[in-house]
C-alpha cells in the first residue's frame, strides 16, 4: 500500500483537495470562455464522464464576466486561469468561482497580489501557483542555463513566499514540463520543503498516442511515490 504525502487540505467548492482526500481528476476546456454555450457542452460532457473539478482560460475581461453564468449552470467546482492581469482575478472572484490559478509574481506587484489575496480570503477561494518549465523567469534560466527541476522548484518557492507574506495558506502547487523526468524530479524536490497539495500533470504532452504514455509515466511514477492531490492529463 502506498503511503501518501501529509499535506495541508484546501477545497474547491464542495471538493477537499490534500489532507488525505481521495484524489481528484480535473480538466481545462477547450472553448473560448466568451461563448457560454459551448464552454456549458463541454463541461457538461466532462462532468458525465466523472471530472472532479473544471477550468477555464479567462485572457480578457469579457471572459471573466462570463464567469457567473457559467458557474452557475454547472455542477464541479470552476477555477479561473488568469495570466498576468490581477484585475480579471478580481472580476473571476466576484463571479463566484471556486478557485484561481495564478503565479503571484506575474501580476504586477505585492499591492495587487495584496487586492487579490484580501478578497480572495474574504471568499474562501485557494489559489494555484501554476509552474512550468516552458515560461520560468529569464533569471533561472540564465542560472540553471535553461529550464531544470532546480529552477522550477525555486520558482515555486518564489510565488510561494509571496502569498505566505501575505499571510495566505490556501493554496495548491503544480510543477509542469513537457518532460516527464523533469517533472518527477521537480515534485520529488518540493515535496521535501513545502506540504500544500500538489496538482499533477505533464504540461503539452503531445498527441493523443504519444501524450497518454509520456503523461502515464509522469503521473504513475509520481503518485506511485504517494505524492500529488489532483491530477490533469494535457494532450
Amino acid at each position: 500500500m502506498i503511503n501518501r504525502r501529509k499535506t495541508r487540505q484546501i477545497q474547491l467548492g464542495s471538493v477537499k483537495v490534500g489532507g488525505g482526500a481521495p484524489i481528484t481528476v480535473q480538466s481545462m476546456t477547450k472553448t473560448d470562455t466568451r461563448d457560454v454555450q459551448a464552454t456549458l457542452l463541454e463541461i457538461w460532457s466532462l462532468e458525465a464522464a466523472g471530472c472532479d473539478i473544471v477550468r477555464c482560460a479567462v485572457p480578457v475581461r469579457d471572459a471573466a464576466e462570463k464567469l457567473g453564468e457559467i458557474k452557475r449552470q454547472i455542477r464541479i467546482p470552476l477555477v479561473a486561469d488568469i495570466h498576468f492581469n490581477y484585475k480579471l482575478a478580481l472580476i473571476a472572484l466576484e463571479q463566484g468561482v471556486d478557485g484561481l490559478r495564478l503565479n503571484p509574481g506575474n501580476i504586477g506587484g505585492k499591492k495587487f497580489v495584496m487586492e487579490v489575496v484580501s478578497l480572495a480570503k474574504d471568499r474562501k477561494i485557494p489559489i494555484r501557483i501554476g509552474v512550468n518549465a516552458g515560461s520560468l523567469e529569464k533569471d533561472l534560466l540564465e542560472k540553471y542555463n535553461g529550464p531544470t527541476a532546480q529552477g522550477m522548484v525555486e520558482s515555486a518557492l518564489r510565488h510561494i513566499h509571496i502569498l505566505e507574506e501575505c499571510s495566505y495558506e490556501e493554496m495548491k502547487v503544480s510543477l509542469k514540463a513537457s518532460d516527464p523526468l523533469m517533472m518527477i524530479e521537480a515534485y520529488r524536490m518540493l515535496s521535501d520543503q513545502v506540504d500544500y497539495p500538489f496538482h499533477l500533470g505533464v504540461t503539452e504532452a503531445g498527441t493523443p498516442g504519444v501524450g497518454t504514455i509520456k503523461s502515464s509515466v509522469g503521473l504513475g511514477a509520481v503518485l506511485s511515490q504517494g505524492i500529488g492531490d489532483t491530477i490533469r492529463v494535457s494532450l
